[in-house]
């Protein structure tokens, strides 16, 4: 479904949060378009995953604004920020699908944010739900496991379910915290590029965290780089180089050791040997 807007979906502005004395975002500006697709690059710790909370309202900042689909987040009553995440879906590194459940009843879960009452089995949704999860398991791929446990699924089957229930919610926005980070990178590949065709399909606005350099600059519209909280790069993905994506990580010694620190970090050989070529200056 295509949606059209005459203002950005997502408007983060002068965002700070502070948990006890450690500074997880630093004055934060983001701004993104309906439709875009955005990667937020940066090492563990830089603030990715803190910034997509803020957007979905799980975190509230310390300072600055948070507004989603045209609401201001932080000030929502609980009714309200439910009916705003039901038009946010989020996908998780580690899936957090139910192991037990079958895949089709893992995505039907997807729909209980606009359902009434508890469920308890996949007879216990409505038939239009249970037709909309089957045709969501046919667009990933996997129509053929809807009655397989979950826990019987490779890592990349299971974050295509996880997709497929994000889907059920019917979103505007879909946010990806570091969705490919446990998966090999054939699978990493394969789910990234079904992410980029739904989004194209749906005109879907998609925020996604990543580590994989290579990854980022070959999927998304915009790099958005975080360094201990704060934005120290926002350029559109034409004609940006590896060179100038080492900004985000800063100034990177040539010993051995943080070459290989940097190395399980980001995944990208390419990268480091730039990071060498650049050195401290």
């Amino acid at each position: 479904m295509h949606r059209t807007t005459t203002s950005p979906v997502i408007s983060v502005s002068g965002v700070t949060k502070d948990f006890g004395t450690t500074r997880a975002l630093d004055h934060v500006d983001l701004s993104v378009e309906q439709g875009e697709v955005v990667v937020l690059l940066g090492l563990s710790g830089s603030g990715k995953s803190t910034l997509l909370r803020h957007v979905n309202g799980l975190e509230r900042p310390s300072s600055g604004s948070v507004r989603v689909l045209g609401q201001e987040v932080p000030t929502l009553r609980p009714r309200a920020l439910r009916t705003m995440r039901g038009r946010v879906a989020m996908v998780f590194q580690q899936f957090e699908l139910v192991p037990a459940l079958t895949v089709l009843e893992n995505v039907l879960t997807g729909a209980l944010s606009r359902l009434r009452g508890p469920r308890l089995g996949v007879w216990s949704y409505p038939r239009a739900v249970r037709t909309a999860a089957l045709t969501h398991l046919d667009r990933v791929g996997l129509l053929e496991k809807a009655h397989q446990r979950a826990d019987e699924l490779s890592g990349g089957q299971q974050q295509r379910v996880a997709i497929a229930r994000a889907l059920m919610q019917d979103p505007e926005i879909l946010l990806a915290d570091e969705p490919v980070a446990s998966l090999d990178p054939e699978s990493s590949a394969q789910v990234m590029r079904l992410i980029r065709e739904i989004a194209a399909d749906d005109g879907l606005t998609v925020v996604c965290s990543l580590h994989q350099v290579d990854i980022a600059l070959g999927w998304g519209d915009r790099i958005v780089g975080l360094r201990h909280g704060a934005v120290v790069l926002d350029l559109p993905t034409a004609g940006i180089s590896k060179a100038q994506v080492m900004e985000i990580y800063g100034r990177v010694s040539t010993s051995s050791a943080e070459i290989r620190v940097i190395a399980t970090e980001l995944g990208d050989v390419e990268l480091l040997d730039a990071a060498r070529s650049t050195g401290d200056r």
